[in-house]
């Protein structure tokens, strides 16, 4: 592929973030009638993470913590078991009205029965993150960094984390990491602070050589005008996707690698589900095809890890779709926000769809 990530580098991929807990009921209940809950350490990011640091490959977070919390260390002890590094100051709690690790509450949903999800991130400490948490010149320059992925939520949580990511993307850049860009775009984010943030993600952008998004995200993040409605179903997607992104491209020269996924609700138990990435001048497709849900939360950061995953092995676009489609069908297929695969032979398995037992 025409994108390389640079030769030496300690750490695959990492990212600024916000750790959190993340909250689900046991046998797909429901939130409100349910009073067993499965706790898992989260966040969007490190999510993306988890596919190259399941595989061998070490990755890094930089975020914050609640000094001296719990929660703080049952966050720690799980990115530790995932085979993901942490680096980031800890915040003095200020009693029960400071700060605190957000709580993410969400079913899994059932048949006809939709997922909910109810964000709890009051207080949040990872609110405050700022560049000079960071030693950018050990992370970057002395021990490297293959590709910094950045989402448009932690870009879009506050002011502060605004800032912070611009000035990681800058320093990525400086150094000759990579810059992943998922667009990510949250409307209760965005409220009052359209146009500071619509700069601020087209300088993300700018930096990015890796944009992730769907035509929605690139409508509202970066302020391109969709093409006129066609016909409706999935392939009208594809193609309204692809003209987007001919725009997008020519606005952002820097950015090799163009991606979103592709996904139609059956049921909460079944989806189709797709991919479709733009790199080296050509389109890869991967057709929507039925995949079944044990929770779908996840999903498309299972698939942004892979084809980053993809990217470090250094494999030819295709292959890198195709692993992206099948890490998210296999984020897909646990209760866990993330893919963690066994090894990459269980991927493969997943995208041929051999689910026979292997011995």
């Amino acid at each position: 592929m025409e994108i390389k990530v640079r030769d030496n580098y300690r750490y695959a991929v990492a990212c600024p973030t916000s750790m959190g807990i993340r909250i689900t009921p046991v046998n797909r209940m429901a939130v409100h009638n349910s009073n067993m809950f499965y706790m898992q350490a989260t966040s969007a990011e490190s999510n993306v993470l988890n596919v190259s640091s399941s595989l061998g490959k070490e990755c890094l977070v930089l975020t914050r913590f609640v000094k001296g919390s719990p929660i703080a260390a049952f966050i720690k002890g799980e990115l530790r078991k995932r085979n993901i590094n942490y680096t980031g100051v800890e915040e003095a709690p200020d009693g029960p009205w400071g700060v605190r690790h957000q709580f993410n509450i969400a079913d899994s949903g059932f048949g006809l029965r939709a997922a909910r999800v109810w964000n709890d991130r009051a207080g949040e400490v990872g609110r405050g993150l700022n560049a000079a948490d960071f030693d950018t010149e050990k992370i970057f320059g002395q021990e490297g960094v293959g590709i910094l992925h950045i989402s448009g939520l932690i870009a879009a949580m506050s002011e502060d984390t605004t800032a912070c990511c611009i000035e990681l993307a800058r320093a990525a850049k400086k150094y000759g990491t990579l810059v992943s860009f998922d667009l990510n775009y949250r409307a209760s984010f965005w409220e009052g602070r359209e146009e500071e943030l619509s700069r601020a993600f087209r300088e993300i952008a700018s930096c990015a050589d890796i944009l992730v998004g769907n035509e929605e995200d690139f409508q509202l993040c970066l302020g391109f005008r969709g093409p006129e409605a066609g016909g409706k179903g999935l392939q009208a997607k594809i193609e309204s996707f692809k003209t987007m992104i001919m725009q997008v491209k020519a606005t952002y020269p820097n950015a090799k690698v163009f991606a979103t996924t592709l996904r139609e609700v059956l049921s909460a138990n079944q989806n189709l589900w797709g991919a479709i990435v733009l790199a080296d001048g050509k389109w890869f497709v991967e057709e929507p095809r039925p995949i079944d849900i044990m929770d779908r939360i996840g999903g498309g950061d299972g698939f942004t890890g892979g084809l980053l995953y993809g990217i470090v092995r250094g494999w030819e676009a295709d292959r890198c779709a195709q692993f992206g489609w099948a890490c998210g069908a296999l984020a897909a297929s646990s209760l866990n926000d993330y893919a963690e695969p066994a090894d990459e032979k269980q991927v493969w398995a997943i995208y041929a769809g051999n689910a026979r037992v292997q011995r």
